[in-house]
This record gives structure tokens, C-alpha cells and sequence, in this order.
């Protein structure tokens, strides 16, 4: 499976993936805060992700009566997270050399000037 031929963005896989691995945020309201995404495209992308299997909703007890819900990511979704990142990374790696070329070629411009 490929993420983005499955029409989630490398880079929204990646922060939602980076996002579930790294907090206790159980609301995909406080995702979309955190993101500064849309809840419906939270919503969106946490459907997509499950039903891959990269993440499971659990159980944990928030306090004496109450049980309420995380995100977790599956044994797959680890597998994935890593794929995703080392693209991801890839990916930003490449745009960096862009940046640092067309960056030089403007300073050459400036210097004839």
C-alpha cells in the first residue's frame, strides 16, 4: 500500500502518524487544533489511517468511573510511520537542495548587480 496513491498526503500521513505516537490527545478536535487542520479533515484522515490499519482507537480510564478513548498506532502503523518518514524526510531533503540552489542563483544575480 502506498499512502499516496491512496489519496492521504505523504505529509498529513505523517503528521497525524507523528501526532498519535507522540501524545495522549484523544479528540480529533485537539488533533485539528494541534495541526491546524479542519475537523472534518481529521476526521478524514484518522478513517483512512484505521482503515489501513496503521491506528486503533483503545480504551483507558480516564478517571474512577469514566472510560474514555486514544488513538494508538498498530504494529503496521509503526511499520508505516517509519516508510512515511524516511519519504517524508527524503522528500524535504530534496526540497532543500532546490531551495539552496535557487537561493544561490539569486545571490549571483544580486552580485552582478
Amino acid at each position: 500500500m502506498n499512502i499516496e496513491t491512496d489519496n492521504i498526503p505523504l505529509q498529513e500521513a505523517y503528521l497525524i502518524l507523528k501526532e498519535i505516537e507522540s501524545s495522549e490527545i484523544s479528540s480529533q478536535r485537539d488533533f485539528a487544533g494541534r495541526l491546524g487542520y479542519s475537523l472534518g479533515k481529521v476526521n478524514y484522515l484518522i478513517k483512512a489511517l484505521t482503515s489501513k490499519g496503521y491506528i486503533k482507537l483503545e480504551n483507558f480510564s480516564k478517571s474512577g468511573n469514566k472510560l474514555g478513548y486514544r488513538y494508538v498506532l498498530t504494529p503496521h502503523g509503526i511499520k508505516e510511520k517509519y516508510r512515511i518518514t524516511s519519504a517524508f524526510l527524503k522528500r524535504k531533503e530534496a526540497e532543500f537542495i532546490k531551495m539552496q540552489m535557487e537561493l544561490e542563483e539569486l545571490r549571483r544575480e544580486v552580485g552582478k548587480g
